[in-house]
């Protein structure tokens, strides 16, 4: 008999096309990338196997038209990928996921030459980096320092980025700094596409982080590179906009990042507690337990059943829904770090070992609580949207 969460599965609401790719992403996903996550942990290895498997299969086609290379398919297709391949591993659906991240806005908003020629790059299997975070702009992207300036046809970049996704190995940038000669924090943010090997681009350092190590996070300085003016999305001072549309987007994702991984762990408890017996009883006929995974099984259809409630809107064309990705990233992400914790206590000594993998998905749910804005800054715009003016 089919669980509540299998039966939410079937009913996701993705089309013939659809359905068969998700079915092959989530045989790469069960076939390639759950074999290699391990390893990837420990070694903190990128997991160029694992991209090559998912390139195989033309997936960054899906949200790439097709005149530039592209399989467009919809939103929710694509969030049902993310979830799938973070459920096998989160550093490769963090990887994949900033695909689209970075390269939506320059779908979205730039002009026919730019995405003729950078477009191709990404559907062919390049990887993509979205360059917001400084150390002194995290949350508050105002307080970014990085600075370009005009200089005939080229753009001056000075400045650096940390905590970049797939800072060292990526093909394309969409880097977001203020354009010299424009007042005000917020009305000189701009945005252009840095291309791999730019003069002057270079990797400070990767991070050697708690989870999600196969996915690279790294500082990156840019030192007088000089960027054509043909790669600056819309003109000096749109950056703002486009900031704005593109974290609306990506919001969702990480809800989708957060519930792969929590879907994994809450697998695994479940089968755990099926199998483990104490004082003759299988754990799970324990009322207690029961009571415990009935709560999280319950918080975990919920924030699914509005994934795909907030997918299908986006599709259908709704444009406002800055609050509703808020509301979704943050009790995803809260529930991702809570059900983790409760299937290391689940699994009690053996859930604290590495050799179960409960261990690693607690780690690599924490971050998914901090970045897209950490959780305490979606509750205070969640908040906000009730101040009466």
């Amino acid at each position: 008999m089919a669980t509540i969460l299998e039966r939410l599965d079937a009913r996701i609401g993705l089309d013939d096309t659809e359905r068969m790719l998700l079915d092959n992403v989530r045989a790469v996903a069960n076939e390639v990338i759950a074999g290699n996550a391990e390893h990837i942990d420990r070694s903190g290895e990128f997991p160029w196997e694992s991209v090559r498997a998912l390139n195989e299969l033309g997936l960054n086609g899906i949200f790439i038209p097709e005149e530039y290379g592209g399989s467009p398919l919809s939103y929710r297709c694509y969030l049902a990928c993310v979830r799938e391949i973070s459920r096998a591993c989160a550093s490769t659906g963090i990887i994949w996921a900033t695909n689209f991240h970075a390269i939506k806005p320059l779908v979205e908003f730039g002009n026919d030459e730019q995405k003729a020629r950078l477009l191709p790059r990404i559907a062919g299997g390049g990887l993509a980096s979205l360059a917001i975070t400084e150390p002194g702009a995290g949350s508050d992207a105002t307080g970014m320092k990085t600075r370009f300036t005009g200089d005939g046809d080229h753009i001056v970049v000075d400045g650096g980025k940390t905590f970049i996704t797939s800072g060292d190995v990526a093909d394309l940038y969409l880097l977001f700094g203020k354009w010299d000669g424009i007042d005000g924090p917020k009305e000189s943010i701009s945005v252009l596409i840095l291309e791999k090997g730019t003069p002057g681009l270079s990797v400070v350092r990767t991070e050697d982080k708690l989870g999600t190590r196969g996915s690279s996070t790294a500082t990156i300085a840019f030192d007088g590179c000089r960027v054509p003016r043909a790669n600056l999305i819309g003109k000096p001072g749109d950056g703002l906009a486009i900031l704005f549309a593109s974290l609306n987007k990506s919001r969702p994702s990480i809800a989708a990042h957060a519930l792969g991984i929590a879907r994994a762990a809450f697998e695994d408890a479940s089968d755990y507690i099926n199998q483990r017996r104490q004082s003759g009883r299988k754990i799970i006929e324990f009322q207690g337990i029961q009571f415990l995974l009935a709560d999280l099984a319950a918080e975990l259809l919920l924030c699914e059943s509005f994934l795909w409630r907030l997918a299908g809107e986006i599709d259908a064309g709704l444009k406002d829904y800055g609050v509703e990705a808020s509301v979704l990233k943050l009790r995803s992400t809260d529930l991702a770090m809570r059900l983790t914790t409760d299937a290391v206590q689940m699994l009690g000594g053996y859930g604290y070992c590495k050799d179960y993998r409960v261990e690693r998905l607690m780690r690599d749910a924490k971050i998914t609580q901090i970045w897209e804005g950490t959780n305490q800054i979606h509750r205070q715009l969640i908040g906000r949207s009730f101040l009466q003016k």
